[in-house]
């Protein structure tokens, strides 16, 4: 794991951000112990057979918090993953869940293994074998811990957990509710893919239109017309850029591993994805510049910086020459504790990732909700709905005198179907929390959005804590 010069990982930024906001509470210093450390981690090693014999693979699954549950993270596979990185997710997972008052506790799990240098039917006996593992340890389950996809992951992986799982436990009623981010077929819910960058997209509009802020920051009120820079088109950031530029911001940077490239006129990101289909690479883009280096696409000048690929880019040592007004973390960690107390002084606002990144884990809580309920989201209701607006508009059109066209009622009358309940929920979900850590980011004592953010997640877990009786 790359650290940042100043010698702070990943983990010490988290605990440094957690401090930082304790310190601001009144809560009773065993009381914030607990909050901070992680309660559980599980770290383990298995063999598993490869089609040139055996290897042995580590693995990890942390639990941080169990104030509420079941817990709740992804599972990432990478040959970089260790356990402080674990913790770390795990930690923030949290959080997160807190500020977008998801009731759940936080974790995480990891692989260390690269998915893309073993074949699938390889890669499916490690995920088979991994949940085996967990499952022994009472590591996963509904009520439990319930995993989800992370980098290296998809609804393919989840869909071998959850089959394995439910062969340990075909009795459980709920058993699909093991893990979330499956295919719709396979008990997941519509609107999952798109969740995390949709909530990127939802919680920046709704920062950008407080116009006293926009205006501190020297920016007008509104999304629109505002110029990014997006880092990582993988599914959070291809959704998020995708919003974005619906909305009418403009792309003007792509950075990427292969490279960065830039566009003052504004970069089509559908065009881009053919270019890069047929190339291999974002580079050369026609009508575009390429960067120097991928990490030159961080420095563009530009509105929104939107890192979505992994932590720490954005570093003390690149901090100086960010030229945005407001970065919004995608990502997880993006931004280390010694690169935002430069960038503050800068006068960059830093949309923290335990709130702006929140809509995967937001949708997830969706999704386990219909595995417990095992009924699809808006079966229910849609049609009666449906049908309470054909008489409203009915009663419209003779008062008006004016009938409504085939189209028009068509609009006006479409009961809710779960893609649009789940949009909904989501939007809710990022405008409500949004505010609530804005209002404490306007006391005296708080600096920035991100000590709100975690003195937020701190007082809703301290309440958890006390309501258990743990600490009367």
């Amino acid at each position: 794991m790359s650290s940042d010069q100043d010698g702070h990982n990943f983990l010490a930024s988290v605990d440094h951000y957690f401090n930082k906001a304790a310190a601001l509470t009144d809560h009773p210093a065993g009381l914030l112990s607990q909050i901070k450390v992680c309660n559980s981690v599980y770290s383990f090693q298995f063999p598993v057979r490869t089609d040139d014999g055996y290897r042995v693979v580590k693995a990890w699954r942390a639990q941080h918090s169990h104030h509420k549950l079941p817990v709740k993270g992804g599972i990432r596979y990478s040959a970089d993953a260790n356990e402080d990185e674990v913790i770390a997710l795990a930690t923030l997972m949290s959080y997160k869940c807190a500020v977008v008052d998801v009731p759940f506790g936080g974790a995480k799990g990891a692989i260390k293994i690269d998915p893309k240098s073993i074949s699938v039917d390889e890669l499916q006996r490690v995920t088979r074998r991994y949940t085996a593992e967990l499952i022994k340890k009472n590591f996963i389950g509904p009520a439990l811990d319930v995993p989800a996809p992370d980098y290296g992951s998809s609804s393919r992986e989840m869909a071998w957990i959850a089959d394995t799982y439910l062969a340990f436990h075909p009795e459980q009623i709920d058993a699909l509710g093991c893990v979330t981010g499956k295919s719709v077929s396979q008990g997941g819910i519509r609107g999952r893919t798109e969740a995390t960058g949709l909530g990127v997209f939802y919680g920046t509009r709704e920062i950008c239109d407080q116009g006293d802020d926009m205006k501190s920051l020297g920016l007008t009120k509104g999304i629109e017309g505002k110029t990014f820079v997006i880092q990582g088109l993988g599914n959070v950031g291809y959704h998020a850029a995708k919003y974005f530029s619906e909305a009418g911001a403009v792309m003007v940077g792509v950075a990427e591993y292969e490279g960065s490239i830039r566009d003052p006129r504004g970069i089509d990101l559908e065009k881009l994805l053919i270019h890069r289909q047929e190339t291999g690479s974002i580079l050369d883009f026609p009508g575009a510049e390429n960067l120097a280096s991928r990490e030159a696409g961080l420095e563009l000048e530009c509105d929104i910086l939107i890192p979505a690929a992994l932590e720490n880019q954005i570093t003390a040592d690149n901090a100086p020459r960010i030229k945005a007004k407001i970065i919004v973390e995608a990502a997880n960690g993006p931004v280390t504790a010694a690169a935002e107390a430069l960038l503050s002084q800068n006068g960059v606002m830093v949309v923290p990732d335990i709130y702006i990144n929140a809509g995967g884990v937001t949708v997830s809580y969706f999704e386990w909700l219909k595995n417990l309920s095992r009924v699809r989201f808006g079966r229910i209701g849609k049609r009666f709905e449906q049908a309470a607006f054909d008489r409203i508009l009915n009663i419209v059109e003779q008062e008006s005198g004016r009938p409504l066209s085939a189209e028009e009622r068509s609009a006006a009358a479409r009961g809710a179907d779960e893609t649009d309940l789940v949009y909904s929920g989501l939007e809710e979900t990022m405008i409500t929390s949004y505010h609530q850590i804005r209002a404490i980011w306007k006391l005296d004592k708080v600096d920035t959005l991100r000590t709100a953010a975690f003195v937020n997640a701190i007082d809703k877990i301290a309440v958890g804590y006390m309501e258990m009786g743990v600490f009367p």
